[in-house]
């Protein structure tokens, strides 16, 4: 068998997008948030606070967002499509994705930028109302919302309860009706589009479970032609309700999303479904949301569009169609989350035991090399983290970059997978990324684009306690989520009540059988 040595060439085992690289001190900046740089010293920064400074402070692993960043890009969105719409429609309502990332102090960041919050379940509201959202900027989601997170939002006086089904109108609007109140509703339609992107996060398919179909349905009796799509009943059902206030209508056709196509397709599909409620109905609906799901960079692959192109994109499509229909233009909204936080944040490691395998790039999946007999480093690099803290990699195969982060890199890049401390083999953080060979023990890795969906997707697995955030803004950090302890584990232990003895009876030898 032939081995290969590690070299300064690239790795027959790398993914094709993955590029050796010239320079490993260099951070790609479409990765980071914009105030993270490299020291003189080698060590990364952010806002001018050093990882080290705050790894000795807080520990690993530890998520670190940049505020500064998050208000930039949420701004960037408002003023974006705010300006390409203007003329349109007088402008764009903003709601910022809770699902993505949320937690009270960032609930305050959304409500001092201007944007509205979109939530998708009693508890995501319940954060945004302790941060002082007003009920009039917030919308509720769901595909099985309880009668009690209903009826909060009512209470509340929302701006938009996202409805997601028939019986769903009819709860909405019972429910208001007990209160007193009328609720405020849009209804997620599912267009049909299929989005390029995983299949768990495509959402506008017919085949899931989000939202309300556009296809009309033919059953027995029915009349040839007659359009009986549960979108359309949707909207006939909460027209004649009296305690619904029909806003408009909803689409959301996935995340993690380049190309424009199928948001252009999406809005003109339920453009044209607000020109045949317009025909049937008499009524012209007023808004018309148009979800998120816009992709950031994790890798070099990665290349997302800026926000005011997708804007001008949308808005010449929305005015386009309208103008064919003889449609006035509704209210238009939109819902990026990852877009905004994605970015600002990323995942402090330290790490821990190394060890370099040999592989066979055949059975690695490669089509170039055939002969098994030529092995091929891989080193591996495990950290104090993983899939309790970033499970996307499991769920979705989602790829990520990662840079050593305490000192300036200087061995040879090696082909390498950084990996968690589970007791999982799948517990992979970063499938393929190139680190100096002689990362090891107690280096600080940084693993950049974690702040969506990593920190609440986190949980307990195998005990490990959830990190902390840490938000850093005029070069000071401060702690905006604490990190658990295994206290805070057993807190919701339920200790079992000590056994009742009596002296008098023998305590029965081990292995003895028991007597009822």
């Amino acid at each position: 068998m032939t081995v290969v040595p590690v070299s300064n060439e690239a790795s027959p085992l790398a993914p094709h997008w993955l590029s050796l690289p010239q320079d490993q001190s260099r951070l790609e900046p479409k990765l980071w948030a914009e105030d993270v740089e490299r020291g003189t010293d080698g060590v990364l920064r952010i806002d001018g606070v050093s990882v080290a400074d705050l790894a000795a402070e807080y520990g690993t692993p530890l998520f670190v967002m940049s505020e500064r960043d998050f208000r930039s890009r949420a701004a960037t969105f408002r003023d974006a499509f705010d300006d390409a719409f203007r003329d349109l429609c007088g402008g764009v309502d903003v709601f910022y994705a809770g699902k993505s990332f949320l937690c009270t102090e960032v609930a305050h960041w959304v409500r001092e930028e201007g944007l509205g919050l979109d939530t998708c379940s009693g508890g995501e509201l319940a954060v945004a109302l302790r941060a002082g959202m007003p009920g009039s900027r917030l919308g509720l989601h769901g595909n099985n919302k309880s009668a009690a997170e209903i009826t909060r939002a009512i209470d509340a006086d929302l701006g938009r309860i996202v409805v997601d089904s028939l019986q769903e109108v009819a709860l909405v609007g019972d429910l208001a009706v007990q209160r007193g109140r009328r609720a405020n509703v849009m209804l997620r339609l599912t267009p049909g589009v299929h989005a390029s992107t995983h299949e768990f996060i495509a959402t506008a398919h017919e085949d899931q479970k989000f939202g309300l179909s556009l296809t009309t349905e033919q059953g027995p009796g029915q009349a040839a032609g007659e359009d009986a799509s549960p979108a359309a009943r949707a909207v006939a059902d909460a027209l004649a309700h009296p305690g619904i206030n029909l806003l408009g209508v909803h689409c959301h056709i996935g995340s993690q999303i380049f190309e424009s196509e199928g948001f252009e397709l999406a809005a003109q599909r339920l453009l044209g479904f607000l020109a045949e409620v317009r025909d049937r109905h008499g009524v012209e609906l007023a808004e018309l949301d148009l979800g998120g799901g816009y992709g950031i960079a994790y890798t070099e692959e990665d290349e997302p569009r800026p926000a005011a192109e997708i804007a001008r994109a949308m808005a010449s499509v929305v005015g386009s169609t309208c103008r064919e229909l003889g449609l006035q233009v509704p209210r238009i909204s939109i819902e990026p989350g990852r877009a905004i936080v994605g970015p600002t944040t990323f995942t402090l490691y330290t790490a821990g035991t190394t060890k370099t395998v040999r592989v066979d790039a055949a059975a690695n999946g490669s089509e170039e090399l055939q002969d098994t007999s030529v092995t091929h480093p891989r080193r591996y690099v495990s950290v104090d983290g993983g899939m309790s803290d970033n499970a996307r990699p499991v769920l979705y195969g989602a790829d990520y970059s990662a840079v050593l982060a305490s000192r300036t890199p200087e061995a040879a890049p090696v082909l390498s997978r950084v990996v968690g401390k589970h007791c999982e083999s799948g517990d992979i953080v970063v499938r393929d990324v190139y680190l100096p060979e002689d990362t090891g023990a107690g280096d600080l890795l940084a693993v950049p684009g974690t702040g969506a969906y990593c920190w609440v997707l986190s949980s307990n697995y195998n005990y490990l306690t959830r990190p902390p955030v840490v938000a850093v803004a005029d070069g000071r950090a401060r702690l905006i989520v604490r990190g658990e302890t295994e206290e805070d584990l057993f807190r919701r232990d339920v200790e079992r009540e000590p056994a009742s003895h009596d002296p008098a009876s023998p305590t029965p030898e081990p292995g003895a059988p028991r007597t009822a």
